[in-house]
């Protein structure tokens, strides 16, 4: 059974940082994307930024300059630091994968989300 486990969540101050990261387990054959997606309250969920395949990055344009996601192969982690972080970053932060196990093709997969509140 696959297994998203988020860390690294919490508050801090306008202009800091955090790093989230999260950990895949389970009988993995391949990830083919692994991300994370936010939602704040009252708004849709949306991607904040993920790594396809080999290492091609997409980001929302309201965090380039600021996050940068990267990922550990041999650990199936992916990490999000987060840099110079604004009160609109506020939101839960949810870590999201396209996998396939040993068995079946590949599927989406979501993690229980980890809370980021930036305070003004």
């Amino acid at each position: 059974q696959v297994q998203l486990v988020e860390s690294g969540g919490g508050l801090v101050q306008a202009g800091g940082s955090l790093t989230l990261s999260c950990a895949v387990s389970g009988s993995i054959r391949a990830i083919y994307d692994m991300g994370w997606y936010r939602q704040a309250p009252g708004k849709e969920r949306e991607l904040v930024a993920r790594i396809i395949g080999a290492g091609s990055t997409n980001y929302a344009d309201s965090v380039k300059g600021r996050f940068t996601i990267s990922k550990n192969n041999a650990q199936n982690m992916v990490l999000l630091q987060m840099n110079s972080l604004k009160p609109e970053d506020t939101a839960v932060y949810y870590c999201h994968t396209v996998l396939s196990e040993a068995t079946n093709s590949a599927r989406h997969y979501w993690g229980q989300g980890t809370q980021v509140t930036v305070s003004s």
